[in-house]
């Protein structure tokens, strides 16, 4: 353990040499110095211990540090650390994928490996427009949600619809047209007006999150109303993406959002929680139809997209560990018991006169505050100073304040959370 005059010294030595993501550096506070996590929990450097009630960004869903997943990856850092992925295959990769494959819906057939989330959309995208030009067509538009997010890099920010992420690029983007999402009131109206779009641009796939957009606001969607888009979609041999970076490993009360739909995705992207965040991996899955437009004698129909780290084995050793947790009992009874408390509290707080909309699905746990406020500005800041006051992380989207926990979390330390969540109600 380093000298405790030393770790106070870490958010000096940090604003020194480092840029932080999603930051104004010019306005916002010091980064907080984090030295530990365990389980729920992440202390500060100063021994303050946070529930992590978002799971780091949804991604350490079976808690920090899970010994199960660090024993896999130290065992396997012994026997084969690191070799590229061209021309070489090996154990946790071919073992990944025989054991994931069958989790996801039916029709998926083929992995391809990432390294985070974005690049998963990215070689998606890729794909689909490949996928018609090995076909001599010419698609060139994607089809995207209103107000989806979807990464950082060109094609995953082009299909998202969030402005304050894209403003700057706005020009450079790849030709994207949009459609609201279904509700069970719309539903009928945005299909018409797909099958307008369908007809009007030369569309190459439909990308989307599949029942909850995350960054939106933990926006929820119809199924019956997306079923309907995928049909109409693949009727036309547009690709439809499913992007469960965010969605995927149990998070909606299912081992994936897509298993709530009839028709199945021709390709679902992956990452997050797929190594718990102990590790940057992500995946592109697609059915044999993607696959075998990619078949040929010449050599350029191939997929030339490649990642340095791809099918890393630490990460696949991780995701394998993490497989085997999803579908663990222990897990499977504590993801049914935070959907219940998170319905339990829904019902509770639903009529309270500063919320406007209260919602849940699986272990998602979303309150739009009936006021309106910036993206990033200071109500929203003095929300997330407030939590983290009560010893709570959780960032609000906007007028939206949700929960997304490790499935580890105590009741204890979900009650906490919820306390932070109705307390911040009286406050704004």
């Amino acid at each position: 353990m380093k000298n405790p005059s030393v770790l106070e010294k870490l958010t000096d030595r940090d604003q020194k040499c480092i840029w932080h993501p999603l930051t104004q550096h010019k306005t916002a506070k010091p980064p907080i110095g984090i030295t530990k996590a365990k389980g729920a929990l992440i202390w500060d450097d100063k021994g303050k211990a946070y529930i992590d009630g978002i799971a780091s960004w949804y991604t350490a869903m079976y808690g920090h540090c899970n010994e199960r997943i660090t024993s896999a990856i130290s065992e396997q850092m012994q026997q084969l650390d690191f070799v590229m992925f061209s021309g070489f295959t090996h154990e946790p990769a071919v073992q990944l994928a025989e054991e994931l494959l069958p989790l996801l819906p039916g029709n998926q057939a083929k992995l391809f490996f990432n390294d985070n989330g974005s690049t998963a959309i990215e070689a998606a995208i890729k794909m689909s427009i490949q996928y018609h030009h090995n076909k001599d067509q010419k698609r060139d538009t994607i089809i995207a949600f209103e107000d989806g997010f979807h990464g950082d890099t060109f094609g995953a920010m082009s299909a998202s619809g969030i402005s304050s992420y894209n403003g700057p690029f706005e020009d450079f983007l790849l030709k994207v047209v949009r459609i609201p999402v279904p509700t069970e009131e719309n539903s009928e109206e945005v299909l018409k007006q797909l099958e307008v779009l369908i007809t009007t641009h030369a569309c190459c796939s439909f990308v989307f999150e599949p029942l909850v957009q995350g960054a939106a606001g933990m926006k929820f969607h119809s199924p019956t109303g997306l079923d309907q888009l995928i049909a109409k979609c693949q009727e036309a041999d547009i690709l439809c993406i499913a992007d469960e970076i965010m969605t995927g490993f149990g998070k909606t009360g299912k081992n994936f959002a897509s298993d709530y739909l009839k028709n199945d995705p021709d390709i679902i992207c992956l990452s997050k929680a797929l190594t718990a965040g102990i590790f940057p991996l992500s995946i592109t899955s697609c059915n044999q139809k993607v696959f075998d437009a990619f078949l040929s004698n010449e050599v350029s129909k191939g997929f030339f997209h490649a990642h340095t780290y791809s099918a890393h084995p630490l990460g696949c050793a991780a995701a394998l560990a993490g497989l085997e947790l999803l579908q663990s009992m222990e897990i499977k009874e504590s993801q049914k018991y935070i959907a219940q408390q998170h319905q339990e509290f829904v019902n509770r707080v639903q009529h309270h006169p500063k919320v406007k909309n209260a919602r849940a699905i699986g272990v998602i746990l979303a309150v739009d505050l009936d006021l309106d406020m910036d993206r990033y500005g200071s109500v929203r800041d003095k929300l997330y100073d407030f939590f983290m006051e009560r010893g709570v992380n959780l960032r609000p989207l906007g007028n939206t304040i949700y929960t997304l926990p490790p499935y580890v979390i105590s009741k204890e330390q979900l009650q906490q959370v919820y306390d932070a969540m109705e307390g911040a109600l009286e406050i704004v």
